[in-house]
């Protein structure tokens, strides 16, 4: 998908230079990924000792 931004050049030049990109495409991408990879880490942290784990998969399969 095409998208236009208006990225200030200072940020997209180290940017660039931090990833060793040679587009300015592949920095955002580059930049996008980690920020996404970030956030997901994040969120599962945030979930730590949230979820309930039951560790017997035969009482699970019954369960259903």
């Amino acid at each position: 998908m095409k998208t236009t931004l208006d990225i200030p050049n200072d940020l997209i030049r180290e940017a660039m230079k931090l990833s060793k990109s040679n587009t300015k495409r592949r920095a955002v991408i580059m930049a996008l990924q980690e920020f996404i990879r970030r956030k997901t880490i994040e969120e599962a942290i945030a979930m730590q000792g949230k979820l309930e784990f039951m560790a017997d998969w035969e009482k699970l399969r019954h369960e259903r």
